[in-house]
């Protein structure tokens, strides 16, 4: 049994990330503010012994000790990270520094959830973690694209200088139940939109692409990531390497869901990418066969029924 620590664990992926290693026998330990996270997501976690709650930002210090360390903490949809986008670089940056000091201090092996955006808008496609990126650095999506780049930077070099035992993932666009009706990120809004008979929204042209994995296959992928040898650091991506026009994936919800709602076309957002699509090549090599299993249909299908009894549940309440 490992103690592990797992900042944002109340969050989309956190929460789903903290049953697993719950699941794999661990003393798990969530840090969670709530300013994107939920308690809902957790809850049923509470009656488990071997599960911990703590309400805490992670910008402030926070001692433990801890064999192993999941940095999740960041708002990670744009409306969330652009609500405040001082508190989103603070959370990246400072969450960092907190979480490797403590790392140092107790010589546990850390694992920072970076994502695709340090790619910004993409010159070279599909995307090698060899690849510098394509970002504004004082554009609207940068409080959360440079956050992470910093915190990238930070990973390195407390390795570098300090001996920290660190990993970095790069995290593409992932979907699944427990996210959020209002967190504006393109699956969860088509779907909502959808099952209420709504419009749905296509920014731009809807000929922009994304390439979308489900939330199982990134959390065995996190956890495979951590288990790798010491020497190896990354950054490596985690996603799902199948692309889709958004046309294509409002298409796939509208066929699913049976809704009469019409597509509608609104303008591109600045500096909103126009294609994402990892190069998993070096995930597939080093993570002990590492696959993403759950094809865009079968996540899609789950993640609607998901948001279904959702919006049921809150239409009721």
């Amino acid at each position: 049994m490992k103690r592990i620590l797992v900042t944002g664990g109340a969050g989309f992926v956190g929460s789903h990330l903290c049953e697993s290693l719950l699941n794999q026998g661990n003393d798990v330990v969530c840090l969670d503010n709530f300013f994107t996270g939920k308690k809902e997501k957790i809850i049923h976690l509470l009656d488990n012994k071997y599960f911990e709650l703590v309400r805490q930002d992670v910008t402030m210090p926070y001692y433990i000790e801890v064999d192993e360390i999941y940095n999740l903490a960041c708002p990670a949809s744009p409306v969330h990270y652009q609500y405040n986008p001082i508190k989103t670089i603070k959370t990246s940056v400072m969450g960092a520094i907190n979480m490797l000091g403590l790392a140092k201090r107790i010589k546990a092996k850390i694992l920072q959830a970076s994502t695709s955006e340090v790619y910004g808008d993409p010159e070279l496609h599909p995307q090698p973690e060899s690849y510098w990126g394509h970002v504004n650095p004082i554009g609207i999506r940068s409080c959360y694209d440079e956050g992470k780049r910093c915190a990238e930077s930070l990973f390195i070099n407390y390795h570098q200088q300090n001996n920290v035992k660190i990993k970095i993932i790069r995290i593409f666009n992932t979907y699944g139940p427990k996210m959020e009706p209002d967190d504006g990120r393109v699956v969860s809004n088509f779907i909502v939109q959808a099952l209420q008979g709504n419009d749905i929204t296509i920014f731009g042209d809807g000929k922009q692409t994304r390439s979308f994995q489900y939330v199982s296959d990134l959390v065995e992928g996190m956890t495979r990531m951590m288990a790798t040898d010491d020497s190896f650091t990354g950054p490596i991506n985690i996603g799902n390497p199948g692309e889709f026009t958004m046309l294509e994936l409002a298409s796939e919800i509208i066929n699913i869901t049976g809704t009469k709602s019409k597509i509608v076309y609104m303008p591109l957002p600045k500096d909103d990418p126009t294609q994402r699509q990892p190069d998993i090549t070096l995930a597939r090599e080093i993570l002990n066969g590492w696959e993403p299993k759950v094809q865009l249909r079968e996540g899609l299908i789950q993640t609607i029924n998901y948001f279904d009894e959702l919006l049921s549940n809150q239409k009721e309440k």
